[in-house]
Formats: C-alpha cells, sequence, structure tokens
C-alpha cells in the first residue's frame, strides 16, 4: 500500500507542477485535453454561471464579476493543496520517519502536516524527519514551495496588467463607439473626420488590441473571466465592434480606410477564432444580429449624419460573407462567458457611461461653438 501512495504521490505532484507550469510561466497556447486548470474552469464555471441565472440586472453582473479574482485563488488554493497532499504521500510511502514533539504518534495525517508546514516554509519544528530519504523530500518540499510561493507573487501583477491594459481601450471606446458599443455608432461619430484620418488611427490602435489580447489570453486564460467595470461593456463586445465596424468598412466605404479595416478585421477575427478554440466554445449558428429592418435603420442612421455606404447590389451578400466569418465564434464567447454581444444600431438613443453618476443624473456637454452643434457626443 506504502508503495502504491508513492506512486500516487509522484502522479500527482507531477500533474499539479505541470498544470501550475503551463498556466503560470508556459507562454503559448497549451492544447491538452487533460489539464487541471481546464477541468477546474469547467467544473466550477458552469454552476457559478448557472447560479447567475437566477438573479437580475446589475446583481446579476456583479455575482459574475466575482469568479474571474475568486477563480485565481481558488486554483492557487488547488495547486498548494495537491502539492502538499503529494508530498505527504511521498512521506507516508518513505515509512513515516518522523519524530513528534511530546512524544506524539506518527501516520498519514502527520505526514500531510509535516508537508504543510515545510511547503509553507513554516518551519515550527515540532515534526522532524529521521531518516536520509525523509530528509531529502522535505527539503526539495521547500524548494518548491519557496519556487511557488515566489511564482504566485510575480503572476497576480502580470494578469491585473494585462487586465488594465485590455480595460483602458475599452474605456476609451465609450465615448466613440456609446454604452454599450455598436459598429453604427462608432462610424456615425467619426462622421465629421476629414479623410478618416481619425477613424484609420482608431482601427490601428484596435489591431494592437486584438493583438495584445489574443497574446494575453492565450498566456492567461484566467483573463477571460475578468469582467469590465460597467456592466454594459465587455472584451467580448469590444472585439464584436470593431469587427462589424470593419466589416461595414471594407464593403460601404472607399479610400485608405478600407486597407486599414482589412489589417483590423484580420487580426480581430483571428483573435476570437483561436479564444474561442482556449476556451473550448466551438462555433455555433448565431442568432440574427443584423435583420433587413435593422439594417435600414443602418443606413439611415448613417445617412442623417452625411455618411452613406456604397450603392452596390452585392453590398449585403458581401457583408454576410464577412459575418459568417466571425460571427459563430463571438456567439460561441458571449454564450460561454454570459457576456451579451453589441447591436449593430443602436435600439435607443441613452447616455454614454462617462455622462452618468452614481445619482442617475446625465451630464451635458457645454454649448458647442456657433456651427459645431453637431460635434456633441450625446447621438
Amino acid at each position: 500500500m506504502r508503495w502504491i501512495g508513492g506512486v500516487a504521490g509522484v502522479v500527482v505532484l507531477a500533474v499539479v507542477l505541470w498544470d501550475a507550469f503551463e498556466t503560470i510561466i508556459l507562454p503559448r497556447r497549451v492544447s491538452g485535453r487533460i489539464r487541471l486548470t481546464k477541468l477546474f474552469y469547467r467544473y466550477t464555471w458552469a454552476p457559478w454561471r448557472a447560479t447567475a441565472r437566477l438573479l437580475t440586472g446589475r446583481r446579476r453582473e456583479a455575482f459574475l464579476s466575482f469568479y474571474g479574482p475568486l477563480s485565481l485563488i481558488a486554483l492557487l488554493a488547488l495547486w498548494a493543496a495537491g502539492s502538499v497532499v503529494s508530498f505527504g504521500l511521498l512521506q507516508w510511502a518513505a515509512g513515516s520517519a518522523m519524530t513528534v514533539a511530546g512524544g506524539g504518534g506518527t501516520g498519514f495525517w502527520s505526514d500531510v502536516y509535516m508537508s504543510g508546514t515545510t511547503f509553507f516554509t513554516l518551519g515550527l519544528g515540532d515534526v522532524v524527519p529521521r531518516s536520509a530519504f525523509a530528509k531529502t523530500i522535505t527539503v526539495v518540499e521547500a524548494g518548491t514551495g519557496f519556487a511557488f510561493l515566489a511564482a504566485v507573487i510575480g503572476y497576480f501583477p502580470v494578469i491585473y496588467q494585462a487586465f488594465s491594459r485590455r480595460e483602458v481601450a475599452i474605456s476609451l471606446l465609450d465615448a466613440r463607439a456609446g454604452s454599450p458599443p455598436s459598429a453604427g455608432e462608432l462610424l456615425w461619430r467619426h462622421r465629421a473626420d476629414p479623410r478618416a484620418a481619425a477613424l484609420v488611427e482608431l482601427l490601428k490602435e484596435w489591431e494592437r488590441w486584438a493583438a495584445d489580447v489574443l497574446e494575453s489570453h492565450l498566456s492567461y486564460p484566467p483573463l477571460g473571466y475578468f469582467r469590465s467595470q460597467h456592466y454594459n461593456e465587455s472584451w467580448v463586445a469590444a472585439l464584436t465592434t470593431i469587427l462589424d465596424a470593419s466589416a461595414l468598412v471594407i464593403v460601404g466605404l472607399e479610400g485608405w480606410c478600407v486597407r486599414q479595416a482589412e489589417l483590423t478585421f484580420a487580426m480581430a477575427r483571428h483573435a476570437v477564432v483561436d479564444l474561442a478554440q482556449v476556451y473550448s466554445t466551438p462555433p455555433r449558428r448565431p442568432e440574427e444580429r443584423l435583420a433587413a429592418a435593422q439594417l435600414a435603420r443602418l443606413r439611415d442612421r448613417l445617412a442623417g449624419g452625411g455618411l452613406v455606404l456604397r450603392a452596390r447590389a452585392d453590398f449585403e451578400e458581401r457583408l454576410t460573407d464577412l459575418r459568417r466569418m466571425y460571427e459563430p465564434y463571438v456567439e460561441a464567447l458571449s454564450g460561454h462567458l454570459a457576456l451579451p454581444l453589441p447591436p449593430w444600431v443602436r435600439e435607443r438613443d441613452r447616455p454614454d457611461n462617462w455622462q452618468t453618476s452614481a445619482w442617475d443624473r446625465v451630464v451635458q456637454l457645454p454649448s458647442s461653438p456657433p456651427g459645431r452643434e453637431d460635434e456633441h457626443f450625446s447621438g
């Protein structure tokens, strides 16, 4: 039985350490089907999301927002517990060669206690290894625990730095595309943009942002469960809005803006496809986000700002082809992460997040200079 326990301890230790290495240190996509982290998120996120359905409004969003940070703490605790138990099994397999202060008895739970005090470098001294093999295991565990704690200390700042970079861009999108964002509103608010210079620059920035989101979420998948500060914003909605806007520019506009839109579309589409694979969310048939009536409203909205889309016979066909390239993936991510997708055109006028306060007061912009009344963001 002790040999079986020793083998089990080695296996558990190898699984835990390799999983922690892949999750914290390895900066690339991990494709293994059987992984501790993957199983952890699969069997904890589903019941958490199901419980959230019992809530409504902002309470539901607040409950969902707790999962990301709590899951990190729980995952680290799971790794630590697995390491402590595995080293305890190794000590037990070595014959529980321990001396307990006060003459207490030895056994499996004494070995686990010894393992815990060693892993967390407590050094209490009430349980001391006797044999050379037990001492070797103790030294190895002390080094493992020290390395684990150092990796954890470095892991949290990296996670939150990546989260901060992601959210800064999402916050900047608020005044540029509304709350929640929409492709129609993004283009409408750039209607007076001379030669589309500002729109080109915005698409360049979001091309880089999509690449950063892809890299950071491939390296640190738990980031996907971290939610934005505002309930009507999310990284999935932002990516979808940029894809929608890029598709509209590619099909309906002309000039250099189209080339940048193609580059941004390619990067953003690459991000959603790869991230759908990371979160094990196969593409699924999307709900109709742009029906004929909505497309007509979108055209009217843009035309009201002097931005007329190209009149071409294959407009809807080409737009549909582009949408098929990414909508099944963003629909899958939206369903899995419980993050709603943005509309193509806003259903009603509403203030942006920056125009509101905790007391539900709407902040108005100061009066525009003569002849500049149409530049208010209020829509």
